[in-house]
């Protein structure tokens, strides 16, 4: 049941997934890592996914797997900015605003690094034979908040969250500036 609500939630939010994977593909073109091969989308488990060389330096194995929550939380709120001056100043949205928010919000609910991503973290970071140790401490606590993403989108927090990056965050920004 929980895998049929992820491909529905998968296929509503696509283009999350979609940024998702470009942005693992992203971080590897950016550390000269091989990539294999790319399935931006599909429906089937895993929604999508990107075939890698193991990268010879860990850190760039950690940046390569966090990478989504940086690209994806940036590009959602900045694809929701303009939807969400109507709403700070005028009060109503026009259907391009809601579009907007739709992409922004459905970008950012896919910032969360993948199980399979703090697998891939975790097994690198740890095995590394030239992982040095202040990596090892910092990549420990990032493991274990990918783990409580994981479980937290049970309860929708990938959906809060890509709220709170595409509407509350830019709201912020407004009200501060003004």
């Amino acid at each position: 049941m929980y895998f049929l609500r992820g491909i529905i939630i998968s296929i509503v939010t696509f283009p999350g997934v979609v940024i998702h994977e470009l942005a693992h593909q992203l971080f590897c073109r950016l550390f000269g890592v091989a990539v294999y091969k790319v399935t931006y989308f599909q429906l089937a488990n895993p929604i999508g996914f990107v075939h890698h060389e193991i990268p010879k330096k860990s850190i760039h194995s950690l940046f390569i797997s966090i990478g989504p929550f940086f690209l994806n939380s940036i590009l959602g709120m900045v694809i929701a900015f303009p939807a969400v001056i109507p709403v700070a100043h005028i009060g109503h949205l026009t259907f391009t605003d809601y579009f907007l928010l739709y992409l922004g919000i459905s970008i950012s609910m896919h910032a969360f690094p993948s199980i399979g991503d703090a697998n891939n973290i975790w097994a690198i970071v740890r095995h590394g034979p030239n992982t040095p140790m202040w990596l090892k401490v910092l990549s420990f606590p990032i493991v274990c908040i990918i783990y409580v993403g994981a479980l937290g989108s049970i309860v929708w927090l990938d959906l809060l969250y890509g709220a709170a990056v595409s509407i509350w965050l830019p709201m912020a920004i407004l009200s501060a500036m003004v």
